[in-house]
């Protein structure tokens, strides 16, 4: 499933929960400039995804909805992020990459996509937000995250590519400071760890409230994902700006 068509069934379910009485709706469509770090390989040889295979900053679009439901019922945290990277590479010596053997020394091109798509279930500390006016509000719970990751180097007519679907469960933890009408600073935490697997999303946004429904933000966005999983290791970090528009009701 592509962004557009998660991001338009986040709005239908958001749109449902509405119809139902839901207690708040936010949604939001944004930008991602983000910069890759670290190393992967397939069977083989690591490769260093900056030095060797030469992957530059991009540039991607994200979207996410939150909608806040009542009484004790969870509230729900849908987000869409595509990645994907490529470049001509260049390495002293042969790689293996799953089951072929490459010459570095002769141009090559690759390909790494990382897209993926959070569905999470959280719940405020209660009293918290009434107590300080609406100023302070904290949010704990649950994120299930699927990592559709697909790996590739082609080589004259040779290609090796490999693709990989990965649940990731994670726990999430969100605050949101609103000192003013017009202004509030928030942030979140996913992460998990076991085994010699590793995924941490740290997100921090500056949020001005334009009108009464409508938002404008920016921030910044860090991802750590170490996993060890079908024959693909990869220890690698994506981070940079974002920025982004949105309504909350």
């Amino acid at each position: 499933m592509g962004i557009k068509q998660l991001i338009g069934a986040a709005l239908l379910l958001a749109a449902t929960a509405a119809s139902a009485d839901a207690m708040g709706i936010e949604a939001a469509v944004g930008a991602w400039n983000n910069t890759p770090r670290g190393d992967f390989s397939y069977k083989g040889t690591s490769l260093d995804i900056k030095d060797e295979l030469k992957y530059d900053d991009e540039t991607r679009l994200m979207g996410r909805v939150k909608i806040e439901t009542p009484l004790f019922f969870p509230n729900l945290y849908l987000m869409a992020t595509p990645m994907e990277f490529d470049g001509q590479g260049s390495k002293s010596g042969t790689f293996q990459f799953g089951d072929v053997t490459f010459d570095g020394t002769v141009p090559f091109t690759s390909e790494l996509k990382l897209d993926h798509y959070d569905l999470g279930l959280y719940w405020g500390i209660p009293l918290l937000k009434t107590a300080t006016a609406g100023v302070l509000n904290v949010d704990l719970g649950i994120d299930a995250r699927l990592i559709d990751l697909k790996a590739e180097v082609v080589q004259g007519g040779v290609t090796e590519s490999k693709s990989l679907v990965v649940g990731v469960p994670m726990i999430y933890a969100g605050v949101q400071v609103r000192p003013l009408s017009w202004f509030a600073a928030e942030g979140e935490a996913r992460g998990m760890a076991y085994g010699d697997n590793r995924y941490y999303d740290l997100i921090a946004r500056g949020k001005l409230i334009l009108f009464d429904h409508l938002f404008a933000a920016a921030g910044y966005r860090y991802e750590k994902i170490e996993i060890d999983e079908s024959d693909i290791k990869a220890d690698v970090d994506f981070g940079g700006p974002f920025a982004e528009v949105g309504f909350q009701f």
